[in-house]
């Protein structure tokens, strides 16, 4: 190989993976448990997706959520109707992974964004509610628990992000150091093969 490869897909998907789990066991063992005022948690699992998007790009944030918010309607206490989580997940993933092709990893803009992501998708997940008839998404109850489940989602934010950032980029230095290993320099590889520089 005369160049260090690129992050592997397959690689990418793992890790986003791991991330999802972990932050699931973190939602459930954690998160839910917290006794907050309002009675609203942050959601661990929307920031989770909404960062993996925004690192990773539309494909991974929409397949990650998907698969993040299938696993949050089944983990109990799963007490509302089968798919809500995974469409909202499934759509802020990829809507998300199209605005990240805009924005530069190294400014603050992913934390502005996970928190437009995370008040889409409380919204979004409140209005797929009233659309279904759920008795706890009367627009009282809504309009009393949306700004509370935003304002925690954007307290939570840096930590989600800042971890899914250092997860990635420590993922991608060692795939590019396992590169570095494998790979031979142009001058090196002329040299073996008997080539020289000139013609």
């Amino acid at each position: 190989m005369l160049n260090a490869p690129e992050a592997s897909s397959t690689g990418r998907n793992v890790m986003a993976g791991v991330v999802i789990a972990v932050v699931l066991i973190l939602q459930v063992s954690v998160a839910n448990r917290l006794p907050t005022p309002g009675g609203v948690q942050p959601d661990l699992v929307l920031l989770a997706v909404v960062a993996l998007a925004l690192v990773n790009g539309s494909m991974t944030g929409m397949v990650a959520g998907f698969l993040a918010g299938l696993a949050a309607d089944i983990i109990p206490p799963s007490d509302h109707t089968l798919g809500r989580y995974a469409l909202v997940y499934c759509l802020i993933g990829y809507l998300c992974g199209i605005a990240s092709a805009e924005m530069d990893r190294q400014s603050a803009v992913p934390f502005f964004a996970v928190a437009a992501g995370a008040l889409a998708g409380t919204v979004l997940y409140a209005a797929t509610g009233m659309i279904l008839g759920d008795p706890r998404a009367e627009w009282d109850t809504v309009s009393s628990m949306v700004p509370l489940q935003v304002v925690y989602d954007v307290i939570a934010s840096p930590f989600i992000v800042w971890a899914v950032l250092r997860v990635t980029r420590r993922y991608e230095r060692g795939e590019r150091a396992r590169g570095d290993r494998l790979s031979v320099p142009a001058a090196r590889y002329r040299a073996m093969s008997g080539r020289s520089g000139s013609l």
